[in-house]
């Protein structure tokens, strides 16, 4: 039985050269499209697991309009031997759940499930350019009822059946061993993807491409499509920065050029000077009658990750969001957390004290580490057991991974990477009546620059929220809750992927979140592999200040530094006292990621630089001139106005970023 390899890819537009309609939907009629990068990565991925299997057939699927066929094309030019488009103009505003759901389905019909004789793999770009959510592999694996590893890095097959993945985790990666079939989605920073060849050129131009309509593969349009969507973009806004015009330094030289720009962040910098916004027309509500979708359903259902046997920051700091909505829906609402992990009952109370009501713990030495099959079954048994209305997860590697396949097999959509949660109302004047109460999902979108917002129609109403978005609720010590044990039905199936090797690299990762200063170096330091960025960053731990370093995307995906220190919309939200962008040219999804920071500064070589219009201060100039300037003065004693921790605080810092 020979391997099938499977590789799904996605046209998108060049992020330059994106736009959005008034209705959030993206408008690709003008802008020039390419195959998706990460994408990319897995045509690579599979092209490399030939070498393994020589008489391995190599398919490449895609879902869109036939303009696909371009980047299906390329796909057989690089060494693909056929090639399917899933084109209906029924599938047009598919939200992930529907665009997973409708995938799967154009597999199956081509005879790849849980049920197949025959082996293969199902290769798949992290995330789209254009969406970001990283949701639909996750997706595609539920409804084809295999076993998947996201976000991984590199893998191969070991002749025995089974793929060995190296999956990225916060703070480090995993070696995980997949029995085949699977769905894996790889990471941009594998081995990079090779140009077409002549001859695969030449195939292409004669090779037909299979182009199926919903019809030929016997999928509905109950769940696709816009009206079929579990969620719709209710709204889109525009984005308005919040921080006053920058201030530039000034000087004839590198230290006349720190030394200004010191004197001016001691003075404060700029102030913003907010305009009066004009009052707003009251808009007419019409006199529809209200309907409660939610079927019963009630409550908050939140997810306790742990990392190493202890809880991860965005863990907690999704009770801040959840505690609120609770309160907007009134009515007794109450806020459950799930923790699933070995010997866990003794961390329910901490979830307690920060403003769970009721915890819920479950206890299996098979899950000292996540894994996404046995925590899917678990979600699933415990949703069917409380009926929540919501269930949030944080945007973490494994919330990413999670939330999508919990969706699919709940039935529910998802709204990834949000920045903003509240409870409303939604008018459909089709129908002519008002859903209410309805989670308003909000993120950003369209490269940072709209705020949409998402309603889903299923409970729960599930949503993914940023890490470091919102602070970690004030915890009340004592106080009481709900701790209760739930015994889920596991299979030896959930437990079909094993973790081989979990390793965590530096320490000062988890610091991230916590640091009063972060030093950021983008696309224009990698010249010296972020030697002096790490250099200040010693340099103000030695001075006891919590401080750590981080990178743009660029740099990770140059295999500089790894993901977890990555800062951006598909990153890390950081929130420091200071944040120093050293070398950050300003793209749009970096900005997203540190732009909550309280002072921000800038370093580069150009004046025009993007990243100046959302900064408080700029330094004009070379990276390798600054940066050696201001260490010395951090040397003297400045330390951007933070007090500095005790020597013992200071050494311990130094010693985690050491690690």
């Amino acid at each position: 039985m020979a391997l099938t390899i499977i590789s799904l890819i996605k046209q998108v537009p060049i992020p330059s050269e994106m736009r959005m309609g008034d209705d959030g939907l993206m408008d690709r009629t003008k802008a020039k499209s390419i195959i998706n990068i990460d994408c990319q990565f897995g045509l690579e991925a599979g092209l490399q697991l030939k070498k393994q299997y020589p008489d391995a057939r190599l398919i490449v699927c895609s879902m869109g309009p036939k303009t696909f066929n371009k980047a299906l094309q390329k796909a057989i030019s690089m060494g693909y031997d056929d090639a399917y488009l899933l084109s209906d103009r029924k599938l047009g505003g598919s939200d992930t759940f529907a665009t997973g759901l409708a995938i799967a389905t154009m597999l199956k019909h081509l005879g790849f499930d849980k049920n197949s004789k025959d082996p293969f793999i199902v290769l798949a770009g992290r995330q789209t350019s254009d969406g970001d959510t990283a949701h639909v592999p996750s997706q595609v694996a539920e409804n084809i009822g295999v076993p998947q590893a996201t976000f991984v890095e590199s893998l191969k097959a070991d002749g025995n059946g089974n793929v060995i993945a190296k999956r990225i985790i916060e703070g480090g990666y995993q070696m995980m061993k997949l029995p085949i079939p699977c769905v894996i989605s790889m990471t941009p920073t594998g081995i990079p993807p090779r140009k077409p060849s002549l001859i695969g050129v030449i195939k292409a131009r004669h090779l037909e491409i299979t182009t199926f309509g919903i019809d030929d593969i016997g999928l509905g349009t109950e769940k696709i499509g816009i009206s079929g969507s579990p969620t719709i973009v209710a709204k889109v806004v525009s984005i308005v920065s919040e921080r006053p015009p920058v201030t530039m330094s000034e000087g004839h030289n590198e230290a006349e050029l720190v030394d200004n720009m010191i004197s001016n962040f001691k003075k404060g910098g700029n102030v913003l000077e907010k305009q009066e916004l004009d009052s707003k027309k009251d808009i007419e509500r019409p006199d529809f009658p209200e309907k409660d979708f939610r079927n019963g359903a009630k409550g908050i259902l939140t997810w306790a990750e742990l990392t190493n046997g202890k809880i991860s920051t965005p863990s907690l700091e999704l009770l801040t969001p959840a505690k609120e909505l609770a309160k907007q829906l009134g009515n007794d609402t109450k806020v459950t957390t799930l923790v699933i992990g070995k010997k866990v009952q003794h961390l329910a109370q901490t979830f307690i004290e920060h403003g769970s009501d009721e915890v819920i713990f479950v206890e299996n030495d098979k899950l000292e580490e996540y894994l996404v099959l046995p925590f899917t079954s678990i979600f699933d048994q415990v949703i069917k057991l409380k009926n929540p209305e919501i269930a949030l997860f944080a945007a973490t590697t494994s919330g990413r991974e999670l939330a999508p396949r919990i969706g699919s097999r709940s039935k529910s959509g998802v709204t990834a990477d949000c920045t903003a949660l509240e409870i409303g109302e939604y008018v459909n004047k089709k129908e002519k009546v008002i859903y209410k109460p309805i989670l308003e999902s909000r993120r950003p979108t369209y490269g940072e620059s709209k705020l949409a917002t998402i309603l889903g129609f299923d409970c729960p109403q599930i949503s993914t929220v940023r890490g470091g978005t919102f602070k970690v609720p004030k915890e009340v010590v004592g106080r009481q809750g709900i701790i209760s044990s739930f015994k889920p039905v596991l299979e030896n199936l959930d437990f079909a992927v094993e973790i081989i090797e979990t390793v965590i690299g530096e320490g000062g990762l988890q610091n991230l979140f916590k640091a009063d200063i972060i030093v950021d170096g983008g696309s224009g330091t990698t010249v010296d592999g972020l030697a002096l960025v790490k250099k200040l960053t010693e340099e103000l731990q030695n001075q006891g200040i919590n401080a750590e370093w981080a990178c743009s995307r660029v740099v990770v995906d140059q295999g500089i530094a790894e993901y977890a220190r990555q800062i951006g919309q598909t990153g890390k939200t950081v929130r420091p006292k200071v944040y120093i962008a050293v070398g950050v040219s300003g793209a749009i999804q970096h900005i997203a990621g540190m732009k909550e920071s309280e002072k921000i500064i800038a370093i580069n070589h150009n004046p025009k630089a993007f990243v100046f219009n959302y900064v408080d201060f700029g330094i004009v100039g070379e990276y390798q001139d600054i940066l050696p300037v201001l260490i010395e003065r951090v040397k003297a004693g400045f330390t951007f106005g933070i007090e500095p921790e005790t020597k013992e605080k200071a050494k311990a810092i130094t010693a985690n970023l050491n690690q």
